[in-house]
């Protein structure tokens, strides 16, 4: 079902509210109900992870990145699908099943000391230091021939993609210097892995690191204990870093974006000394900044000193990043101005009625697509003038008395309090190169409601969705015979409360996102944030 984007859904029902309940873990695989016909040539898994344990004993979590790691598996053989879910046995996820409250601090729930201690070894907890969450329930990806499911910490997590048993936790502080990395890594064809994360830099500055994880090894060993430090970029304020979700990659180029939401550090070390303090306590932001560009060679890694800047963004989401004709174009999903998204994202407000979700959507920074052009060849008598001069872009770059270049978006789509998030792309084919389309996961004041398609040289909008129905990321998967850039199938999971099938698996075309099959099953599945297919 095709429909104009103009047509916005409304959830006076309040279905949405049950993808953020708790679920059980299955102990033995679904068969799925098919309608339409599976692909043939879908012949692996659809893995995914969000999460599925919203409350401990009856102590809640509060934000949308606490609840505890699920994963997700649907599985494809012979036309027929099958589901299961397992949580992660993460040290948050045992440890507060164990005791039966949250013991390890989440991203906005702080877990009091056990009260079963007494005041002394209590006061001694506060000053062990900081006890880093594992709960990796944003994302799943390979690396050599293991998969590891994470989320935005140090510690990501080992598992098996077949049975979806807990493997091992890793540290990746024991390898590289890095603080913590993103879970939205940069993948070669040859499976070389590329991510960034915030460090300790020269001269007790921060800084960010992007770091190199080499594919499988002839001799077996882990290729993580063969990470490397590329390139690093300078952090704007000493002792703030910015917070860092993603990053582009174009076949020559790293690109860092600065955004003005900072991580206070001395707020961030305090914070659990202080009862009651959570990561969500130590963000601010920087009103005065701006949004800063850098840009780095990969081969050999080296930082290219200009400075590029724009008017106060919030992101999460690159969707792709290329070079043209001396200029490296940057897609990208936008929150404009300087305040945290994260701040919209309690659960308390995600689970409200919907004219409260709507009134709270209204403050909250307005999203956008936006296309930023970075000029490679910079010359100091050009100053004044756009030095960009891509044909097909209104994108600009000007470059200001002190040497500075101010980077004016092109907007690829804008709706009001209508986000294209949770971008995915021909990631296999395009990423890193020209491309020309962008699936999304359309959120409807934060809730998310349909999937949508973008030509991004037209501008053209291609829309799924149907009444009461809540789907998730729309995973790209190219015909074994693919010709065109969107010769393929997307992937996503539905959640849709009031069906006698709570939930399904949603295969639609991607030229056209007309739908092929679907596959439901008989359990509610809660929001998943991001995944793979793994053929």
């Amino acid at each position: 079902l095709s429909i104009n984007l103009n047509l916005i859904f409304e959830h006076p029902a309040g279905g949405y509210r049950k993808i953020f309940e708790t679920c059980e873990e299955l102990s033995e695989t679904l068969p799925a109900t098919v309608t339409g016909r599976i692909p043939s040539f879908l012949k692996g898994s659809l893995l995914r992870l969000g999460p599925g344990l919203f409350e401990v004993g009856d102590e809640p979590f509060y934000h949308l990145f606490d609840g505890q790691a699920l994963m997700h598996k649907f599985d494809f053989k012979n036309g027929q699908v099958t589901y299961f879910r397992k949580f992660v046995r993460t040290d948050a996820y045992v440890r507060a099943i164990t005791e039966k409250r949250v013991v390890i601090t989440e991203f906005g729930t702080f877990a009091y000391p056990d009260p079963c201690k007494n005041i002394f070894s209590r006061f001694f907890s506060y000053f062990k230091g900081v006890e880093v969450t594992d709960n990796c329930l944003v994302n799943v990806y390979p690396v050599g021939e293991d998969f590891y499911a994470v989320t935005e910490t140090n510690y990501i997590t080992k598992v098996n993609p077949d049975t979806l048993e807990t493997l091992k936790k890793v540290d990746m502080c024991n390898y590289i210097n890095i603080n913590g990395v993103t879970a939205h890594p940069h993948i070669e064809r040859d499976g070389t892995v590329y991510n960034i994360g915030n460090c300790m830099g020269k001269g007790a500055t921060l800084a960010y690191n992007i770091v190199r994880i080499p594919p499988t090894q002839k001799d077996k060993s882990d290729p993580i204990e063969k990470s490397k430090v590329v390139v690093q970029f300078p952090s704007h304020e000493r002792f703030k870093p910015s917070y860092v979700h993603s990053f582009g990659m174009s076949e020559n180029y790293f690109v860092f974006v600065e955004t003005p939401v900072k991580i206070n550090l001395l707020k961030f070390l305090s914070a659990w000394s202080i009862r009651g303090s959570n990561y969500m306590d130590c963000f601010e932001s920087n009103e005065s900044q701006g949004t800063l560009f850098h840009i780095a060679r990969k081969d050999p890694g080296e930082y290219i000193d200009h400075k590029f800047k724009g008017a106060p963004i919030g992101m999460f989401h690159h969707i792709n990043t290329y070079e043209d004709q001396g200029f490296v174009v940057v897609d990208l999903c936008a929150w404009k101005g300087f305040e945290f998204v994260y701040n919209y994202l309690w659960l308390a407000n995600l689970r409200a009625n919907w004219d409260e979700v709507k009134k709270a959507a209204m403050m909250a920074p307005q999203p956008e697509v936006r296309r930023y052009v970075i000029p490679l060849d910079i010359h100091k008598e050009e100053q004044g003038k756009n030095l960009v001069s891509l044909p097909y872009t209104t994108a600009t770059a000007t470059m200001h008395a002190d040497g500075m270049i101010w980077l004016e978006p092109e907007i690829l789509f804008s709706g009001p309090r209508q986000a294209f998030e949770f971008p995915q792309i021909n990631y296999e084919r395009y990423g890193g190169k020209n491309y020309t389309y962008a699936y999304g996961l359309g959120l409807n004041h934060f809730i998310p409601d349909r999937i949508c398609k973008l030509n991004v040289k037209t501008k053209e909008t291609w829309v799924w969705q149907e009444p009461d129905s809540y789907p998730s990321e729309p995973l790209f998967v190219q015909t074994p015979e693919a010709v065109d850039e969107d010769d393929g199938v997307l992937l996503t999971i539905v959640a849709a409360p009031g069906s006698q099938r709570p939930a399904y698996l949603l295969i639609l075309n991607a030229k056209d996102l007309s739908e092929v099959a679907r596959a439901e099953v008989e359990c509610s599945i809660p929001v998943t944030f991001h995944g793979m297919y793994k053929p």
